[in-house]
């Protein structure tokens, strides 16, 4: 019989280990991808690609091996460290022997070893887990990472619990027709289109929560801001004092990820010649002001009272950026008629909602606001609505039994990425998209 009792040490040298010692010369092993060979006059370089990035390993002409080395081949190399400062890490290997552990069926169907890819959007997707190999497009997703890091890691530092909500649902939280629609053991059932009626609960409990999970949106559109699934990155809190702490939590959250981004994947950044932005404060302007205030300056007559429109945000962003130096921008104060039930309505104009979105390099990337915490209050706004309010029973419950004064938001981590990347398409940023044309792969 035997028994393990956790991770043992297999002899295999990480990049960090090598940094670590000071890149003295020693003999290590080491496991990597061939991602790219070049044959030289007397040499040949092997360019191995690991989860740390890519290695240079040298095989001299009187290096044989037992087979022709291929990219895509997998292998363990042992091989002597020397100084090389031209080299990704600052050393190469100098190859002793290799140990194949597995050889590709088929050549590379595109040059992946290229520092662009050259290709059209279409193509990367078509064979997406063979282009994401390439250096530059996994750095996206590696920066991706930290983003989700930063908010999870921020906050916990502010005392918010995680939640796991479903992602089946009898309802849907948004409203509207924009869901998917599936039979559940001979019931009807929908595809959450957010967990908020799940983080208003949870609020009853932990009074401070927050999710990282998959929406859902049955929307039929087809433009380079929208996905039907997107990660959305949630929280919720209770006892506020208004709509602006919640403001001030993203404000700072964003503060945090920022600094995590440039301390711990500054190689990815550098990779993406990417130059985060600066925050030290985010400017607030109400939603009717805007409005008028992009008409009057763009000399653009309004034509959706209730909502911004995508060229509106653009020019609200480059407005900004020019008058206040700024990326973003709070949008406060929407129209209660673009917002759902459970918005709050402002006391001192219920025309307008305790609510906001913050746009990024004009492009909305978060909504938020104040939640109605009356159960008097989120009755009658649902009655007005033509709504039922005993279909909303398991809703309901919370704020029949007692709720705080609470609000979240939500924030499409795509959208995020990709603006924070300059990229021109949200499915750039989308490990494996899902729209109107796309289920695979």
């Amino acid at each position: 019989m035997e028994f393990l009792n956790g991770i043992k040490e297999d002899g295999i040298s990480e990049v960090a280990d090598i940094l670590k010692n000071g890149l003295k010369e020693q003999v290590i092993v080491m496991n990597g991808a061939v991602h790219k060979i070049a044959d030289m006059s007397g040499f040949t370089f092997i360019t191995l690609r690991n989860r740390e990035g890519l290695i240079q390993c040298i095989k001299d002409a009187d290096t044989q091996f037992a087979e022709e080395l291929k990219e895509g081949m997998t292998l363990k190399v042992k091989g002597t460290v020397k100084q090389e400062p031209r080299a990704p890490f600052g050393f190469e290997i100098r190859l002793h022997n290799v140990e194949v552990l597995s050889r590709p069926a088929a050549p590379m169907p595109l040059p992946i070893h290229k520092w662009k890819l050259g290709t059209s959007l279409e193509t990367k997707l078509e064979l997406r887990p063979i282009v994401l190999r390439n250096i530059r497009e996994r750095s996206k997703f590696k920066i991706q990472e930290g983003i989700v890091r930063g908010f999870r890691d921020f906050l916990f530092t502010q005392s918010f619990t995680e939640i796991h909500t479903p992602k089946i649902v009898a309802g849907n939280a948004e409203g509207g027709a924009n869901v998917f629609k599936f039979e559940y053991f001979g019931k009807k059932a929908f595809l959450t289109q957010s967990p908020q009626f799940y983080k208003q609960m949870m609020v009853g409990v932990f009074d401070r929560v927050f999710e990282t999970a998959p929406v859902f949106r049955a929307e039929k559109h087809n433009t380079t801001r929208h996905i039907n699934e997107y990660t959305s990155l949630d929280f919720e809190m209770g006892y506020i004092d208004s709509f602006e702490d919640i403001m001030a939590m993203e404000t700072e959250m964003l503060k945090y990820v920022f600094k995590l981004l440039n301390t711990q994947y500054q190689a990815e950044l550098k990779r993406l010649n990417i130059q985060l932005p600066e925050i030290e404060n985010i400017p607030v302007i109400r939603f009717d002001e805007v409005k008028q205030l992009v008409a009057e300056k763009y000399n653009r007559k309004m034509k959706t009272p209730n909502d911004l429109e995508p060229e509106e945000e653009a020019l609200i962003g480059e407005y900004f950026k020019e008058e206040y130096g700024s990326d973003f921008v709070f949008v406060t104060h929407y129209p209660s008629k673009k917002r759902p039930f459970y918005a709050m309505d402002d006391p001192e104009n219920s025309k307008y909602t305790l609510s906001f979105d913050l746009l990024y390099k004009g492009l909305e990337i978060t909504t938020g606001g104040q939640r109605i915490h009356s159960y008097e209050e989120q009755c009658n706004k649902m009655i007005e609505r033509a709504m039922e309010p005993s279909e909303f029973e398991d809703y309901l419950m919370i704020h029949k039994y007692g709720m705080p004064p609470h609000g979240g938001l939500g924030i499409g981590l795509e959208r995020l990425t990709m603006k924070l990347l300059d990229e021109q398409n949200v499915r750039e940023t989308t490990l494996f998209p899902r729209d109107v044309n796309r289920l695979e792969p």
